[in-house]
């Protein structure tokens, strides 16, 4: 294996916490997502990354700051790896989100962007950002160097998905990130191509218990 990229979940707000959207609303981490952001320091300062980079948005900049602080590397932010805009969804729960906007909410159930609320990004308008700063990160890697990159849940899995070539369809299978979760992409050493190499990986320390249980799919993407 060459060039790898580590994307990690930030760790937990107390929106995540009541399950509420955040998007692009500037939440910071509470209690328990520092400790998870701590617990998993040591693990991917282990990794050796020659740099970290994050979302701009308060809950992957602290988080990448803690990662930063183990690692003895500095944290380069960019906004374009910021969560989906989810529009006025933004602080409603799951449960209000289907009150409010039922249609809208059905339709998000089955993985259906035909009708978006207010504001709302569409995952093809996050892939037209995030992809281009995943490539940039990789392609400014050397041999064996490894880049750590901070992200939200639902753009983390657009931006998985995209690197690996993966159509939407793939994409919607896949369940969402746990918070201070990681997921590792490594170029196959033969040709160079990405390959899925960890998906999920934890500390484990202080998850939601929901999560820990297993949670609901469309609900971890939901909460950023």
């Amino acid at each position: 294996m060459t060039r790898r990229l580590v994307l990690v979940r930030h760790g937990q707000t107390s929106w995540n916490a009541l399950w509420k959207a955040q998007g692009h609303a500037d939440i910071s981490l509470d209690d328990t997502g520092r400790g998870q952001a701590r617990a998993a320091a040591p693990y991917l300062a282990g990794m050796s990354p020659v740099g970290i980079w994050s979302s701009d948005l308060a809950r992957a900049r602290e988080t990448a700051e803690i990662f930063a602080a183990a690692a003895g590397v500095p944290v380069v932010l960019d906004p374009r790896l910021r969560e989906y805009d989810v529009g006025v969804r933004s602080g409603l729960t799951t449960a209000e989100f289907a009150e409010r906007y039922p249609a809208e909410h059905a339709a998000w159930l089955v993985n259906d962007e035909s009708l978006l609320v207010e504001g709302e990004e569409s995952s093809a308008q996050v892939r037209e950002r995030v992809l281009p700063a995943l490539r940039e990160i990789l392609s400014g890697l050397e041999a064996e160097q490894t880049a750590l990159v901070v992200m939200h849940g639902a753009c983390l899995k657009v931006g998985l998905s995209a690197m690996l070539g993966w159509p939407r369809e793939v994409a919607a299978t896949v369940r969402g990130m746990e918070n201070c979760a990681w997921a590792v992409l490594g170029e196959n050493s033969a040709n160079g191509d990405l390959r899925l190499v960890s998906y999920n990986e934890t500390a484990a320390v202080g998850q939601h218990p929901s999560r820990a249980a297993g949670g609901d799919f469309a609900s971890e993407d939901a909460v950023g």
